[in-house]
């Protein structure tokens, strides 16, 4: 039977084959392992299928007989192999955010001819892209960057930790550069006074959509940059700034290229996608022949459009939101909402400036479901916030037992330096965050599994994201990968990654459901 990661597990896994003339190493935090993505022309993986050799095992042979002979001849494959590349190992830290910008990063890398090393003996030059979201991220990062110094020596630093140079050059002297986040042009420039790029034409391909570290089948769709929110815990302002939104025809033909690459899933993201236009005063755009604003309802019903699943995070409860919920029961979004709840103590929302109005939460919740009926929620929440009391935190067991929401994680309140919350008053003492951490992972796993106890016996649609000898392993509509939970079909060897197949639910445990194809 597949298996699906342990909780709290930490992996890193190097992504990447013998054959592909590039690699990526990734690590990841507990259960964010992704492979790496197919890379290739729309014209050559129909060309590729056609000399019946795998997606993914990108060689100049292969190349070469997927070519018309003139084109082959122009390119030199004929006569002369590649020159050798400079190699760049990468290694990315964080949240679906932060790979968005490595993606972006190593598509530009690629496009200038560069290889991406498997290991970092095969690297010239290493990447680290950082977090620095928590003080534990930011020791994580530390820690990786001390690594690739000690495995490799030449390190590039950059993300969101990068804003702290001073201490990242106190800890490592030796590192080459420090930039901060989505500073892309200066990681670029860093890597090009590291290692002078070579011109190749071969090598310089790089398909429409760029490169991904996700599956083939399913992509993350940033569409802004930045908060405007200025939450007591947060500093992702500080690091990244303020609400950027990208124009929506920018974002919808970034879409349509991943979808005609063969993505099934897109999954949008941002730092608060429901604020999505905010910035730009909605501004429109023409995309199919029709001027489309930029707000957040059109955008959802212009990605629901594409006939693939669209899939929703970082969706702060404004009271707009709800004009998306119809789109959800009609089947042109994935019913599901991750909504960053973060508490439901109306003191404590106030203690961490959260925004929206959250006195009303549990009815509009009602009435999301009485439109939907579907509808998963996922949330985030902060225990042991200053302040909070075990009244507070009782007030927030009873709400999630009302609110009954589909997945929740759960965090323990870190000081992060220069949040706001730092001065509060009412320090909680670790050893009650860590109390009430299990108090509230305790009643979130009740309700988990006694919400998938009642899809046993239904027939639901699930995308395929691994198979081996053993089976396959799948998702439901309402699981996002790598956070949330797995559809086990066992002896199911026979489908591939990207599948979509209708299963009939047989048997569930707290966080999982394991199923057979109808």
């Amino acid at each position: 039977m597949p298996m699906s990661l342990p909780s709290g597990a930490v992996s890193a896994r190097l992504i990447g084959q013998d054959t592909l003339p590039f690699s990526i190493i990734k690590k990841c935090n507990p259960r964010a392992i992704a492979s790496y993505r197919d890379i290739a022309f729309d014209w050559f993986y129909e060309r590729r299928l056609a000399v019946n050799e795998p997606i993914g095992l990108m060689t100049t042979d292969t190349f070469e007989k997927c070519m018309p002979k003139p084109m082959a001849d122009n390119v030199g494959l004929s006569a002369a192999k590649p020159q050798t590349s400079p190699k760049v190992g990468f290694v990315s830290l964080g949240c679906p955010k932060a790979l968005v910008d490595s993606e972006r990063i190593i598509t530009k890398l690629r496009a200038e001819g560069y290889d991406l090393a498997p290991d970092y003996a095969g690297a010239d030059v290493v990447v680290v892209n950082t977090c620095g979201f928590l003080d534990s991220a930011k020791q994580e990062s530390l820690d990786a960057i001390g690594e690739a110094i000690t495995e490799n020596g030449r390190v590039i630093v950059t993300g969101c930790f990068g804003v702290e140079e001073d201490r990242i050059r106190q800890a490592h002297p030796s590192v080459l550069a420090v930039t901060g986040p989505h500073q892309y042009e200066q990681v670029i420039a860093a890597v090009h006074d590291a290692l002078p790029p070579l011109h190749d034409p071969f090598l310089d391909l790089v398909p429409a959509e760029g490169l991904r570290l996700t599956p083939r089948h399913y992509a993350y769709l940033k569409i802004s940059e930045g908060c405007n929110n200025r939450c007591a815990f947060c500093i992702i302002p500080t690091l990244r700034g303020d609400l950027v939104s990208r124009p929506i025809a920018n974002v919808m033909m970034e879409a349509e290229r991943l979808v005609k690459a063969g993505v099934k899933e897109l999954l949008i993201i941002s730092q608060d996608t429901s604020a999505y236009g905010l910035d730009i005063k909605y501004a429109e755009s023409q995309w199919k022949g029709r001027a489309l604003p930029a707000r957040f309802h059109d955008l959802c019903s212009a990605l629901g459009e594409l006939g693939v699943w669209v899939r929703l995070h970082y969706v702060y409860p404004y009271p707009h939101v709800d004009s998306v919920i119809p789109l959800m029961a009609d089947g042109r979004l994935l019913p599901y909402l991750d909504v960053p709840f973060q508490h439901a103590s109306p003191t404590v929302l106030k203690a961490m400036r959260r925004p929206a109005a959250q006195e009303k939460t549990l009815d509009r919740i009602r009435r999301w479901r009485q439109i939907c009926p579907d509808i998963a929620l996922r949330s985030t929440f902060i225990v042991g916030f200053p302040g909070e009391t075990e009244a507070d935190f009782s007030f927030l067991l009873e709400w999630m037992r009302e609110a009954r929401l589909a997945r929740v994680g759960c965090f323990r309140y870190e000081p992060v330096a220069g949040a706001k919350a730092n001065e509060l008053p009412g320090i909680v003492p670790d050893e009650v965050k860590e109390e009430r951490w299990h108090r509230f992972m305790a009643v979130a796993q009740e309700l988990s599994a006694e919400r998938l106890a009642g899809m046993v016996g239904r027939q639901i649609d699930v995308i395929i994201d691994e198979v081996d000898d053993e089976g396959a392993l799948a998702r439901s509509q309402w699981d996002a990968p790598e956070i949330d939970g797995s559809v086990f079909l066992n002896g199911e060897a026979n489908l591939q990654r990207g599948d979509l197949v209708k299963a009939r639910i047989t048997h569930a445990d707290a966080y999982d459901l394991w199923g057979a194809r109808d």
